[in-house]
């Protein structure tokens, strides 16, 4: 039984598993939202949230903390610079994630991880996004 366990090991080996959620916070800090799968949403959230208390104190100290998570150095100056001030009243809760249903390879359930100070419209249902294809008459396989 796994109870009391917080980690979440998503399949992956413990050095993988913190290099990916690092690549998805920073890609998170330089998009503004990224679409992944459910369970990685929910630990790059948690990440995520750290980082920005850590941008909010805004010590020397705390910048490198973040640095030595994240390892790019342009997220960690958009964080601090950017990030910290625009969650500056918040006292918690800067992700939101959207479940955007399921991938069609393996029907993976999927979602949006963005944060809660943007204003960034869901996408429509995979379904909507199709476009209706008609042939031509006379035209072939």
């Amino acid at each position: 039984m796994r109870h009391r366990k917080r980690t979440v090991k998503l399949g992956m080996k413990s050095q993988h598993r913190r290099a990916t959620l690092a690549n998805m916070v920073c890609s998170l800090i330089e998009h503004s939202q990224i679409t992944t799968t459910v369970p990685r949403a929910k630990e790059a959230r948690r990440w995520a949230d750290k980082m920005v208390t850590l941008a909010k104190k805004g010590t020397l100290h705390h910048r490198r903390q973040a640095l030595a998570f994240l390892k790019q150095k342009a997220a960690v100056k958009k964080l601090f610079e950017e990030l910290g001030k625009q969650h500056g009243d918040r006292a918690g809760g800067y992700t939101r994630i959207i479940r955007v249903g399921a991938r069609r390879g393996d029907a993976a359930e999927m979602a949006i991880l963005q944060w809660t100070g943007t204003v960034v419209a869901a996408p429509a249902t995979p379904e909507a996004g199709k476009a209706t294809e008609t042939k031509a008459a006379g035209e072939k396989k």
